[in-house]
């Protein structure tokens, strides 16, 4: 396994020295705007290291739902801030490989826009390799939401926030190529709703990260 947060710049080798792990985080809904006033709002984040970013969406398929993106540019949300989070010492491709490993653990069918949604796995992500958790305040309206979900707007009241990735899986000969590209699979009951269309519209690109195989 893999060696976590980073405890002096004399420990380990170079090439894993001062990794820097960031928290980007994004603004669902414009409504943010207003709701942070009272501690509160309507949050995607992803974890950022050696200038890439990983997150985790939905989709109908029992596979990875992690996925990475340029940094700052996920499609679908507005930009908000970007939170330290701490060194780790890691190579980048101990990174990849412990995503890889997380994919295994969040498919995009079990995405729930309350009970497990990005936070849920940023968090999880950052407690791993740091021991601490993200800032509270950036998944505080899901964990409200588990005990009452009618704070949430009605149009954010679903389960998923869907992409739909081209293909799933690779064989031994893929095993070095890029991970699959995903799009999004348009609905007549999304088209006349802008926050349901903020939340799930992707403007970029972005790549499913393979499971760590069993």
């Amino acid at each position: 396994m893999v060696s976590p947060l980073s405890k002096s710049a004399s420990e380990g080798s170079d090439e894993t020295q001062n990794a820097q792990l960031v928290l980007n985080v994004y603004d669902l809904t414009p409504i943010n705007n207003y709701m942070c006033w009272f501690g509160v709002g309507i949050y995607h984040s992803g974890i950022e290291a050696y200038g890439m970013e990983y997150g985790f969406g939905a989709h109908d398929y029992p596979t990875s739902g992690v996925f990475q993106v340029e940094p700052k540019c996920c499609p679908g949300y507005i930009y908000r801030c970007t939170i330290p989070l701490g060194n780790i010492n890691m190579t980048q491709s101990e990174v990849q490989t412990f995503m890889e490993h997380m994919a295994s653990k969040y498919h995009g069918d079990t995405y729930h826009l309350i009970s497990k949604n990005c936070n849920h796995f940023t968090d999880d992500v950052c407690m791993t390799l740091t021991g601490r958790s993200i800032p509270g305040w950036v998944n505080r309206l899901a964990r409200l939401g588990a005990l009452c979900n009618c704070l949430l707007p009605e149009s954010l009241q679903v389960t998923t926030v869907r992409h739909v990735p081209e293909y799933h899986g690779c064989s031994e000969e893929e095993s070095e190529s890029p991970s699959p590209i995903i799009t999004r699979e348009a609905t007549e009951s999304e088209d006349g709703d802008p926050e349901r269309q903020l939340l799930s519209s992707p403007t970029a690109e972005l790549e499913f990260i393979r499971e760590s195989p069993k």
